[in-house]
């Protein structure tokens, strides 16, 4: 933590803080007896992904602090569909898919926040959503927004041009609902969120006010991109999902072993839980060492999202395939079984390649051939008629290798 010893600075040094309702109220908020937060995650997906991980680890450093969170799944509000940062309505999910999914993030968040039903509890706004009546929904919260206001929102005003759907436009008032009943069941006082969330945290700032004569708080985190221009948590694959069977822990760890160099001090800031102290001595490292600042915040980020000894195998599993020593062998390589019929008729390298993930295509793994970027084993693929076959496989399988750092492993079966 920073010398002030609030969590507020520490969370500003990490670059956590885009926009804040009140500086002062917030500081004062984080820096005194324990207060209540909470963060929205809707239920849109099976998996989590590493551009979850910002609000996430905001949440971890105010629980380490003492202060209680609220994880907020949003079963009613993904019925609805949030149209912030979308130039077209969402799919509509249905119900049942939209409860398990529900489930799969809450033990994701589980693995972050540990909930206890004190310090951190998982809610579902399913619970008060659903039950609602239209109408004196409309007549107790709908009376209190102003039309012209919301369309002049960013997220809203962003859609008016392609069409914005009746029922999108009802998520800000549920969304402010929802913070609306946290405040009055739990006390929270303080929400929080990506930063294209501002307008509609600040819709339930100003209905606590308008309904409660109270006062609460906004946060918003920046919307990260890499320093290459990439949305984060996104690869040419596809995903950096936090689901171990969707993204395996050893492509995870990879996923960060590969981080741009402009972007380990930042990324070491806001996704690991490394003293500031220590990241200020990994930043000042230079020439080969920065491998070693790189393979911090990988076995940092792994550690977190899937456990120490996830964490610790990813990395022996690294060092094995790239040369180095280990604790475990390519075991721990993501692997693909491939029949033993396909191996003895040959497979073209490009399909292979394409076929397993390490390249988004077949065209690209023909462009990466030509230019000696592909490796079978540690020998080079030299040409686009090379066929794999049974013959290249050795004891621990057929290792694949795109470029420096990602690998596959092939067992034939």
């Amino acid at each position: 933590m920073t010398a002030s010893g609030n969590v507020y600075d520490e969370l500003k040094e990490r670059g956590f803080v885009a926009q804040v309702s009140d500086e002062d109220a917030v500081r004062k908020m984080l820096g005194g007896k324990p207060a209540t937060f909470y963060i929205g995650f809707d239920s849109t997906a099976a998996s989590l992904h590493a551009g979850s991980l910002v609000p996430i680890m905001a949440m971890v450093h105010l629980r380490r602090a003492g202060h209680r969170a609220i994880a907020l799944i949003g079963g009613g509000t993904t019925m609805v569909g949030d149209p912030s940062g979308k130039t077209e309505m969402r799919p509509l999910i249905e119900e049942e898919t939209i409860r398990a999914q529900g489930e799969s993030i809450r033990r994701q968040l589980d693995r972050y926040l540990r909930f206890d039903g004190q310090g951190a509890l998982a809610l579902n706004n399913a619970d008060w959503l659903l039950p609602l009546s239209y109408i004196p929904f409309l007549r107790d919260i709908g009376r209190h927004f102003s039309v012209n206001r919301m369309l002049a929102a960013e997220a809203y005003r962003l859609r008016l041009e392609k069409g914005l759907s009746f029922i999108e436009f009802n998520y800000q008032l549920l969304q402010a609902y929802d913070y609306l009943v946290l405040f009055r069941r739990h006390g929270c006082t303080l929400q929080m969120g990506g930063d294209d969330q501002w307008g509609n945290i600040l819709a339930g700032v100003d209905l606590i006010r308008r309904v409660e004569g109270a006062a609460a708080e906004a946060l918003t985190f920046p919307l990260l991109e890499t320093a290459a221009g990439s949305k984060m948590g996104k690869t040419a694959q596809g995903a950096v999902w936090l689901d171990g069977s969707l993204f395996s822990p050893y492509d995870f760890f990879q996923y960060w072993v590969n981080t741009d160099d402009r972007d380990t001090g930042r990324f070491l800031r806001l996704f690991t839980l490394l003293p500031l102290t220590e990241i200020r001595r990994l930043e000042a490292l230079r020439g080969r060492e920065t491998n070693e600042v790189k393979r911090a915040l990988a076995y940092e980020a792994t550690k977190l999202a899937h456990g120490e000894e996830a964490a610790r195998d990813a990395r022996a599993a690294a060092a094995a395939a790239f040369g180095g020593s280990g604790e475990k062998d390519a075991d721990s390589l993501p692997t693909t079984r491939i029949s033993r019929a396909r191996l003895e008729a040959g497979i073209p390298p490009a399909e292979l390649f394409a076929e397993v993930g390490l390249t988004p295509s077949r065209g690209e793994a023909k462009r990466l051939i030509r230019q000696g970027g592909l490796y079978l084993n540690d020998e080079r693929v030299d040409s686009l008629d090379r066929l794999v076959t049974l013959g290249d496989v050795g004891g621990d399988g057929l290792l694949l290798k795109a470029g420096k750092k990602k690998i596959h492993r092939i067992i034939p079966e």
